[in-house]
């Protein structure tokens, strides 16, 4: 549901709490980054602010919660940034439309764009990325206990709903060629065919999925089979956070606070709270 919405400035504040690491037997937490890797804690201190400008139709990414509030993912990530930065009293948020970004960051309004910007060749001239934070895997949904597997033998003349003319189902037929991929208009459409079974599995976002996975009208029917299908050349690179291209220093401390996010717990403890239902 979209809203029509105004303009709100936050400032950022609280650090996000540790994750303990997690037990066998629990969601899957998708990892971005080398915990070998050593990277070094940028010198912000002539940094006069850092603000993140997002949208608040976003949702879980962003969006404005019951108390009227900006929330979301993305919030909570900036929030983390700046802890790790140790510039929050610096930090700030700034939710805008969608179409106003690009002109607020050229105009100096912020600094760095966390609004799921696609990661492409036209946008890297405009704007330097930080490494992502997140992808989207393709994922196969199948009825509890029902499902074949998801091998390319098994899935042999099995019939697998995918959204017309999307990048998933240009994946499906070039992955599994001898499967029958049948084409759905409507996502709730092809969902609603696995649950009765009228297809063998449906194949598409893992992520827009989980959330299916999570509502009443599943009825706990079906479940994730096999595992995630990561394929930059067919769903792109994941989210990243775009910044000036005059400004490499942002990039890099961009860099450094989420790798410190994801390898200090803090990552998994921020991905649970908005994707219950693991996508990966």
């Amino acid at each position: 549901m979209r809203r029509h919405l105004a303009s709100c400035l936050l400032l950022v504040a609280s650090a996000l709490p540790l994750l303990p690491a997690p037990a066998k037997g629990d969601p899957v937490i998708p990892s971005f980054w080398d915990t070998r890797e050593r990277l070094v804690k940028p010198d912000l201190g002539e940094l006069k602010r850092l603000r993140f400008i997002t949208t608040t139709d976003f949702p879980p990414f962003s969006f404005i919660d019951a108390s009227g509030r900006l929330s979301g993912f993305h919030v909570d990530l900036a929030r983390a940034i700046c802890a790790q930065l140790a510039i929050t009293d610096r930090c700030q948020i700034q939710a805008l439309p969608w179409n106003e970004h690009a002109k607020a960051l050229a105009d100096g309004e912020g600094e760095a764009l966390l609004s799921g910007l696609a990661v492409n060749s036209e946008n890297r001239e405009m704007y330097a990325f930080s490494r992502p934070y997140l992808s989207f895997p393709a994922r196969f949904v199948g009825r509890q206990g029902d499902a074949p597997e998801t091998t390319r033998a098994a899935l042999t003349g099995k019939t697998i709903g995918v959204i017309a003319n999307s990048a998933h189902e240009r994946m499906l037929r070039d992955y599994f060629p001898d499967a029958t991929a049948q084409s759905f208009d409507d996502f709730d459409a092809m969902l609603a065919a696995v649950q009765t079974g009228m297809i063998d599995l449906a194949f598409g976002d893992g992520m827009r999925m989980s959330f299916w996975l999570t509502e009443s009208e599943a009825g706990d029917c079906c479940a994730f089979v096999g595992g995630p299908y990561l394929a930059p050349e067919y769903l792109g690179q994941g989210l990243a956070i775009g910044v000036p291209v005059d400004r490499p220093e942002l990039t890099q401390a961009l860099d450094y606070a989420l790798h410190e996010i994801g390898t200090k717990g803090i990552f998994a403890e921020l991905y649970l709270r908005y994707f219950p239902v693991s996508f990966f």
